[in-house]
Parts: C-alpha cells; structure tokens; sequence
C-alpha cells in the first residue's frame, strides 16, 4: 500500500483480488484477459477502466454492484451483445467507450439497453462495422449526447432519419467511413459544434448551411467543390479543413462568418482569370438553369470571378501548400487583415508581388518555399511591407537576389530561409560610393535576424563581412562546396552570439581553419568533409553536439576527454571515418565520459590491414599486434641493442684475460724496467 499526501487528500494505491488497480474511486482492469466484469471491486467505484479484455457479453447483472458508476471503457474487447437491463443500477453513468468491440452482432438488443442511459453525455462507438442503419437505431432515443464517435465503421450514406432526437449534440465524429452522400443529415442538430467527416469519399459539400458549426473537418475525401448556401446569415465557422481532396477553385465560403483558420493543402486548386500562356478568361460567362417546383430561375455568372465575397476578415491561418497555384489575383490577399500565417509553399508561383495594396500588417510567417520563384517583387517606394513578419520561407526557388531593402521595414524578422536558391551574400562595400552590381541578398544591418540558412546555394568564395549588423545563433551554410575557400574570416562579426553552425558538405578540409574566436558555439556539424586531422582548435570549445561523420579521420585527439570540449560534449556523431583500429585509446575514454551520447556508436568502425571491424570487440590477434606496433620505440630499440652491447662486452672480458699476461710482459718490455730512486 502506497500513500500518497498532498493537499489534505490521501490518495490509496491497492490491488483488487482481481487484479485490478484501485486509486480513490477508480478500478483500473485494462489488460487483464477478463472475461466479464469483476463484481469485488469497491462499491462506489465511479471510474471502471476494462479496455484491451475479452468480454463478449455484458449482462444484466454486470454492474449490479456500482450504483455510482459515471464512467465505463470498454474499448478492445470482444463485445457482442449489451442486454437490456445491463444499465438499469448505472443511471447516472456519463461516458460510456464501446470502441473496438462487434456490436453490430446485436445492436438491437444494445440498443435497447442504450436506451436506458438518460444521463449519458459522450458515446463511443468506434470500430464496431456499424451501417447507417444501425447508427440510427442505436442513438435513437439518446436525446442527452453531447459527444457521439461512430469512426471507422462502414457509414456510406446520411440523411435525416440516421441522428434524429440528438437535440444536445455538440461533438460528431464520422472519420474513417464510406460517406460518399450526406443528404440534409445535420439540420436537426441545432447545437452542433464539431464535426469530423475526415478520410470519407464525400465528392463534394454545396449549399453548407450549418450556421451554428464551429469546426469542420471534411479533409482527405474527393471533394472537388465546396459552396456555401448564400445568405447574409453569421455563421459561427472558425476552423474549416478541406486539405488533401482535389478541390479545383478557391471554396465559396459564408459571406458572413468568423472564420480564423482555412486549411487548404494539397488540393488541385488554381486561378484561372489568367492563364499562363496570356490568354484573359475575364468576360468568359455560365448560366445556371435553377429549377425549384414550377419555377425557374436563370442566373448568369462570371465563371472565372476571382473576387472573394466572403468577409475574410478575421481570417489568421490560410494554408494552400501543395496546389497548382501559380499566381495571386490582386487585392486577394487584401481581404485578409488579420492573416498571421500563409502558406502557398509547394505551389507552380513564379512571381510574388509585396505592395502596399496588400499590407498583410499582421503576417508572422510566410511560406512559399518549393516554387518556381524568379523574382520576389516590391512596390516602388513601399514602406510599410510585413512590419510583423518573423519567419520567411523562400527555399528551393529560382532566386538570385533579393529586392534592395526588402527587410528595411520587418523589425521583427527573426528567420529566413534561402537554401536551395543560386544567390551570394552582399559584401561589405570596399570604398565609399562603390555600387554592387551584382545580383545579391544583402542582410547587413537586420539586427532581429537569428536563423538564416543559405544551404545549397552555390555560394562562393565568401568575404569582406557579410554578417555585419547581425546577431545571428543559426547559420546553416551545408551544401556549399566553394564557399569555405579561405579562412573564417568573414564570420568574425558572429563570434559573439553563433550557437549553430552548419558546415556540411562544404569541401572542408584541415588547414586554416580556426574555431577558437567562436566561444558561444554549441552545436557544429562538420560532417561530409574532407578533414583528416581533428581540428585542434575545436579543443577550447563547450559544444554540446559535434557532427563528425563523413570524413577522413584516422584518430581523434588520444587525451579529448580532458579537453574543455570532452568536458561539455553531450552529443557526437561519428560514424563514416577510417579510424585506426591501433589507436582508440580516444575511443575508449568517449565511453567511459557520464551523460555522452553517441547516437551512432553502432557504426563505427576502425581499419586494420585491409579490414574493417567494430572498435567494441576487436579480436584478441589484433589487439596484441596493435601493442607492438603503438610501443615505444626507444625501449624497443634498447630492447633490440641490449643482447649486442652484452656480447660485446663478454667478448672483450674472455679477450682480456686471456691476453693478460702477454699484454702485461708486452708493457713491461717497452716501458722498462724502473731504476731505484
């Protein structure tokens, strides 16, 4: 028994004879293998978890016990059939889950227990091969839901008849069914709120008249139009998804609504007043015949109108990534005053337009990143263009330069991305009244710009001081073979403030390279390179994260771990390199520092002779051929010459005495003999 004090409540932690967990009032039994209710548990239980059993019936008698019940969950089992009487003793039993189960075995009968629920307020009944039929007569008399799932069934068809009497309803769920008609399903449900139609096969939404629904989800069908019913009515309409369907126009939206996010992703939708070849489309006409009982009514239109109707005004997130848009009708983005983010990334634009007409005075983030970009145009003496924009998505376009001044009027701009564009950064003018000609993004001088990342943009030969004015801590320059052809010059105005630096695949190699100015730096990717000795300057640093992969590396540093930069290193990378399986004593010490990661440690591998092995379990041959080749080679040469000194040294030892007495007769002969004194 666990106890656990907080706040004047004492909260029990026990174990049931069962099984089950207990905490308070509720019996947790999820996973249990059950095959009915347990009846032992506490008589005032109010929460009764049974997911993921095998119950097949839930009989009369199964909740005899729990007077107090509100909550059931039985998802994951293998209900069949609810008796009628089983929810007499649980009146007042609030959510009841039923997810996962085989209720269409016996939905009448469930449905009459069902029935008897008077203050049931959400329903699931997800996963159970439900038909429209069935649904009908299972919430038939259930006028207290406010929350009702019948996901993944086998739905195909609505009308009116399917959720009659759901007068409380305020959450529907129908995602993940065959839907492909809704015939006048959702006019008797006055107080709907949320509905989710996703991943149907629903062709198409026309006269949408819920003016009370706040969210509707209808993503991932084929619908290929959407109309709203045209009246002067509000609607309550604030979130509306209608991504991944293949809708061709711009939705005809509520004239009147408050609507903040439209989410039109991966749609084939276009403009068509004008045509990519110069063919206009403006006058083109379409009379549409309306037959209502004995009337008829003629109406004549401009097909290709491009004039949204509709009050845009609150709108704050407009998402039309992956269409076939390839320009924007003017003044479109004007009704739209209150838009924080757009974007029209994944599109066929080849030319965006910024002008006063189209202020956008509240736009945070911009996204056209993966057009047909050429040009990024900016009206003539503009000022107050995107004077809230923070985040800028301009990669994988056509882009050379940017407009002159393009960033004067963001004081906000925080992040720009220009990777996978062919443009070079503005240097810094060597003289004055010297102009750049040069087609080139100037960033000099925008103090709020933090994230900018130029990968794969050809850039050469970088130098003077690009970055002057800057405080950027993100700087992604991967993919840039010609870019590193000197020194770290050019990025001394960002020794003080980088954190990330990304030098990917840049061609670098080991000379004149020198990190040390670099003392905020935290994370350094340098994979993809051509290095072949560890850079020692990287030694006096506290990165967090280093990328040493892809390189040609045959050692680290053998004492890195006593370095500044073994010492803060939390995160290396360094796979891909043609280590020498004689020299991991650096090896060894990175496994033994506490709280260093090696994401892929299980991809190293050394070289030794023609071989390549894991450095975690060289065999024993290797190791002892290793310490041969690593020792020292002056104890190996007084090793080699001690045997020759000593023979030596015997030699002359036998030689002189054996010789003694000749050589002593032979000084004796030639220096004398001594006279007396």
């Amino acid at each position: 028994l666990a106890v656990r004090w907080g706040s004047g409540v004492i909260a029990a932690w026990a174990t049931s004879p069962g099984g089950c967990k207990l905490v308070q009032s509720t019996a947790d039994c999820a996973g249990r293998w059950l095959s009915s209710v347990p009846g032992n548990l506490r008589g005032d239980t109010k929460e009764l978890l049974l997911d993921d059993n095998t119950i097949q019936v839930l009989g009369n008698a199964s909740l005899l016990s729990y007077h107090q019940l509100q909550h059931l969950s039985l998802p994951k089992n293998q209900l069949q059939l609810i008796e009628p009487g089983a929810f007499l003793s649980s009146q007042g039993l609030h959510v009841l889950s039923l997810a996962d189960n085989l209720l269409f075995t016996n939905y009448s009968l469930t449905a009459a227990a069902l029935s008897a629920l008077p203050a049931l307020r959400m329903l699931d009944l997800a996963g159970n091969r439900l038909t429209e039929d069935m649904v009908s007569v299972l919430v038939w008399n259930m006028s207290s839901l406010e929350s009702l799932s019948m996901a993944r069934n086998i739905i195909m068809r609505l009308d009116s008849s399917v959720f009659t009497n759901l007068t409380q309803l305020l959450e529907l769920n129908l995602e993940k069914n065959y839907i492909f008609e809704i015939d006048q399903a959702f006019e008797g449900l006055q107080r709907l709120q949320s509905l989710n139609i996703a991943y149907n096969y629903l062709p198409c939404l026309v006269e949408f008249g819920l003016t009370q629904l706040r969210v509707l989800n209808v993503s991932n069908n084929v619908i290929e139009w959407f109309l709203a019913l045209e009246s002067d009515d509000l609607f309550e309409l604030e979130v509306l998804d209608l991504s991944h369907n293949r809708l061709l126009f711009f939705p005809v939206l509520p004239r009147q609504s408050k609507l903040h996010s439209l989410l039109l992703k991966d749609n084939e939708m276009s403009f068509y007043q004008r045509l990519p070849n110069g063919t206009s489309l403006a006058n083109v006409t379409v009379q549409f015949l309306l037959i209502d009982g004995n009337s008829t009514n003629i109406t004549t239109v401009s097909l290709w109108d491009e004039i949204c109707h509709s009050n845009l005004s609150s709108l704050r997130l407009l998402d039309m990534s992956q269409n076939q848009v390839w320009y924007v009708p003017e003044g479109f983005l004007a009704q739209m005053p209150s838009l924080i983010h757009l974007k029209l990334n994944q599109n066929c634009l080849e030319m965006f337009h910024l002008s006063e007409a189209d202020p956008l005075a509240m736009l945070a983030e911009l996204d056209l990143s993966q057009n047909r970009l050429a040009e990024l145009g900016l009206e003539a003496g503009a000022r107050d263009i995107l004077p809230n924009l923070q985040l800028f998505n301009l990669s994988a376009n056509q882009l050379r330069a940017l407009p002159p001044g393009v960033f004067t009027y963001t004081r906000k701009i925080t992040t720009v991305d220009l990777s996978r564009n062919r443009v070079d950064l503005c240097p810094q003018p060597a003289t004055a009244g010297e102009v750049e000609t040069a087609p080139c993004v100037d960033i000099r001088g925008v103090e709020t710009l933090t994230h900018l990342s130029l990968a794969g943009c050809g850039l050469r030969g970088l130098g003077g001081h690009p970055f002057q004015g800057t405080s950027l801590m993100h700087l992604d320059l991967s993919d840039n073979h010609r870019a590193l052809s000197g020194d770290l010059g050019w990025l001394q105005d960002l020794a003080l403030t980088l954190q990330v630096l990304s030098l990917r695949n840049t061609s670098l190699s080991s000379t004149a390279m020198d990190f040390s100015a670099f003392n905020s730096l935290m994370r350094l990717d340098l994979s993809g390179n051509s290095l072949t000795v560890f850079p020692t300057s990287l030694g006096i640093l506290k990165l967090r994260s280093l990328d040493l992969r892809d390189n040609c590396l045959p050692a680290l540093p053998p004492h890195i771990v006593q370095m500044p930069l073994g010492k803060s290193l939390q995160e290396v990378y360094l796979s891909r390199n043609p280590y020498n399986c004689c020299t991991l004593g650096w090896w060894d010490s990175l496994q033994q520092v506490e709280g260093l990661h090696i994401p892929d440690g299980q991809k190293v591998t050394c070289r030794y002779a023609s071989r390549t092995l894991s450095p975690r379990a060289l065999p024993e041959s290797i190791l002892q051929s290793c310490r041969w080749q690593t020792a020292d080679l002056a104890l190996l040469y007084l090793v080699l010459a001690l045997p020759t000194c000593l023979t030596l040294l015997v030699a002359f030892a036998v030689v002189f005495l054996t010789l003694k007495q000749k050589l002593l007769k032979m000084v004796k002969s030639r220096c004398g003999v001594s006279s007396p004194y």
